[in-house]
């Protein structure tokens, strides 16, 4: 495997059958799908997405011999949930939650903020949603070694996980009832980011406890998803830190 990139049939049937973090499956338009049917239907147990593509897209993602299918691994390791809540455990903590985030750039720079806020994790569901890949890895600029990324089949019931250990949960969303300026920090706090385009789902909205807007004056009507996420992060590190002075 080089650069998170897993090429032929073998290969992919070993990385899908053993523990390899797989984030998506390549598979050619012309493959005649009966002689794939073992790898589609781990895919499918394992809940990957499986894309079809031409030839040319294959090609174009590895110079080994494919066979027609290729599979996306993570250059980095994910955390479970309960290890995430074991390590955090007996101390304030915070989490943001990542709504259907697609651009691998925004998730490697809120993993930054991540880092120099002091926040304990990243959590972002497995499906419709941007994955660890070599180019989150290099935006993170060294970030992602030191937070952990945690992903989940589902966001609410996370949530409903979360609010059982103690989080309370923030929402952003332009129509929001509070400024973000004035939300209270002084609690374990799950922040929660929507994606670049539609925001936040309406039942991931629903289960949060405050929905915050970010004032705006001018004629644009929202901010890159990483912007957002660190105006957020950094009001809640800088309420907690000046409560320990």
């Amino acid at each position: 495997m080089t650069n998170g990139v897993i090429a032929g049939r073998h290969a992919v049937r070993e990385a899908l059958q053993g523990e390899t973090e797989i984030n998506k499956v390549f598979i050619q338009d012309s493959v005649n799908k009966g002689q794939i049917k073992d790898i589609l239907d781990a895919a499918k147990r394992k809940k990957i997405v499986v894309q079809t593509v031409p030839k040319m897209k294959l090609d174009g993602m590895t110079d080994e011999r494919h066979q027609g299918v290729v599979a996306m691994g993570s250059p980095h390791e994910y955390m479970a949930l309960e290890t995430l809540l074991e390590k955090v455990a007996g101390k304030r903590s915070n989490v943001i939650i990542l709504d259907g985030l697609e651009d691998p750039h925004n998730l490697g720079s809120i993993l930054r903020t991540c880092d120099a806020t002091g926040f304990d994790g990243v959590i972002i569901p497995n499906r419709r949603s941007v994955q660890l890949t070599d180019t989150v890895a290099r935006t993170s600029t060294g970030a992602i070694e030191h937070v952990p990324v945690v992903r989940v089949t589902n966001i609410n019931q996370t949530i409903d996980t979360l609010k059982d250990q103690g989080f309370w949960v923030v929402g952003s969303e332009g129509g929001g009832n509070m400024d973000y300026r004035e939300m209270s920090a002084d609690m374990n706090t799950a922040l929660v980011v929507g994606s670049e385009g539609k925001g936040i789902s309406r039942k991931t909205l629903e289960k949060c406890d405050f929905i915050v807007q970010i004032p705006m004056t001018g004629h644009i009507t929202s901010l890159n998803a990483s912007v957002s996420a660190a105006l957020l992060m950094y009001e809640v590190f800088r309420k907690q830190d000046a409560g320990r002075e």
